[in-house]
């Protein structure tokens, strides 16, 4: 269900919300996730980030983000004053003391997930005697508790502040836990990289993600949040930030996934000084070239299709000569000038395009010609779109295989299906590759316990109540 906030009597107090135009910013206390914050191609990104920006930027003020803490720590510095909002995937729940919290963002919808080869764990009944594990203050306990009092109480569970989403996934499927509570965005987001976790049930009714105010420094900055997240839903912003970030299709299947993995794990290394060369000299991340020589020849360097496009980045004989690639076949030079033509390709790009749209209409145009995708831009504004937006042009693109619209523009017909896919693929597996990343960086700690070690000082056990 979704929970309520607190009534605003006018006239609120606005002690706070005067601190904070008088300091000139707002602190943020946040943590540091795929679906709240974290550091990305473009520099700080984020669902909760984009709508805090927004909400500073609305207050004339600037942001400051402090991303160090867990849940626990995020409403202590909203309760103790050192933040004065909290944006950190929490659920509104109105019982916490020396908290005020916002009006629903958006639901959440806690989901149970087992590790694959277990019996189907498709309903409550199946979790009694399984190691299940929670993030602390996650909201999940909640609905574990709710189901204890109500009809389980032999249910116990493991509870940790310390972890995120991954590194339960991470416990799952390496067997130290049989089942997981999170919530069914995150396991969208996260699924594809651990492809031994299953998808089980959906527990119990909705939660709401809210943000947390304190509750004794009057109610004049959660009137403005409240006032500003009402505008956010009724201008479509919200709905667009949720499909931006959490509505993504599972074009890649489990053995995809696992497939690019392995293969990552296995050829990468022996391109990846060629890869970040490149980088350097085109400005692009290394990550998302490796992502493109994937998907153009699952890096390999003698590849070569029937129509004479040849090597790990897949060049014609004329783009070759065009970037100065004198054998296509030399991995290296491949990398260099494919990279190369994919920037000289985004500079044409009409300087209306921003980032990252730029990007994967760059990507596009390397795999079905800048002629094509312009053609595409002008479809897109004839059908009332947005010819500079990527989700426009995604739209207008398989119409240039209809004589329809194809009669109607400069370059003709084009399987324009194919850029779409071809974008969405490299998309995915750049995300492979920043998780991979992000995964030896961030996890380094937890990844070092041996399988099967005490996690005594991991988790809090939550035992039943029989």
């Amino acid at each position: 269900m979704l929970l309520g906030w607190p009534a605003l009597n006018p006239p609120p107090e606005a002690p706070l919300l005067d601190a904070i135009r008088a300091r000139d910013f707002l602190q943020v206390d946040t943590r540091n996730t795929p679906t709240t914050y974290y550091q990305g191609r473009q520099g700080p990104t984020g669902f909760e980030f984009e709508l805090v920006r927004r909400f500073a930027e609305r207050l004339g003020v600037s942001l400051s983000l402090d991303s160090d803490g867990n849940i626990d720590d995020v409403l202590d510095a909203v309760r103790s004053g050192k933040a004065d909002l909290g944006a950190a995937a929490l659920p509104l729940d109105p019982t916490l003391p020396g908290i005020h919290f916002s009006r629903a963002i958006m639901t959440l919808q806690p989901l149970v997930v087992y590790r694959r080869g277990l019996p189907p764990v498709a309903e409550p009944g199946k979790l009694l005697g399984r190691s299940i594990g929670v993030i602390k203050g996650s909201g999940a306990g909640l609905v574990l508790r709710e189901l204890q009092q109500d009809s389980l109480p032999g249910l116990s569970w493991k509870e940790s502040a310390d972890i995120e989403v991954a590194d339960l996934l991470s416990l799952v499927e390496n067997g130290e836990l049989d089942v997981a509570v999170i919530y069914a965005h995150q396991f969208k987001l996260n699924r594809l990289f651990f492809p031994g976790v299953e998808n089980g049930f959906l527990l119990g009714d909705p939660l709401s993600l809210a943000w947390a105010l304190p509750a004794d420094r009057g109610l004049g900055l959660l009137q403005r949040v409240n006032r500003f997240l009402d505008e956010m839903q009724a201008d479509g912003t919200l709905a667009a930030l949720s499909a931006r970030y959490f509505g993504q299709d599972d074009y890649l299947e489990y053995v995809g996934a696992r497939t690019f993995i392995q293969q990552a794990n296995a050829r990468l290394d022996t391109y990846k000084d060629e890869f970040l060369a490149a980088a350097r000299k085109t400005g692009f991340d290394w990550k998302l070239l490796a992502a493109l020589g994937y998907q153009e020849s699952h890096w390999k360097p003698e590849a070569t299709s029937p129509t004479g496009v040849r090597g790990l980045m897949m060049l014609t004989q004329s783009t070759a000569e065009q970037v100065g690639v004198t054998n296509r076949l030399d991995p290296a030079q491949s990398i260099d000038g494919g990279a190369r033509y994919l920037k000289s390709v985004k500079q044409r790009l009409p300087e209306e395009i921003e980032e990252p749209d730029r990007t994967w209409m760059a990507l596009a145009a390397y795999n079905v010609g800048l002629g094509h995708l312009y053609d595409a831009q002008k479809i897109a504004e004839m059908r009332g779109g947005d010819p500079y937006a990527w989700a426009d042009v995604r739209e207008a693109l398989p119409l240039l295989q209809k004589r329809k619209w194809y009669s109607q523009v400069r370059y003709g017909y084009a399987r324009g299906g194919e850029p779409v896919i071809y974008v969405r693929n490299i998309r995915r597996y750049y995300e492979i590759l920043n998780y991979i990343e992000r995964s030896q960086q961030q996890f380094f700690q937890l990844n070092q316990r041996e399988p099967g070690a005490d996690d005594g000082g991991l988790f809090d056990v939550v035992p039943p109540v029989l």
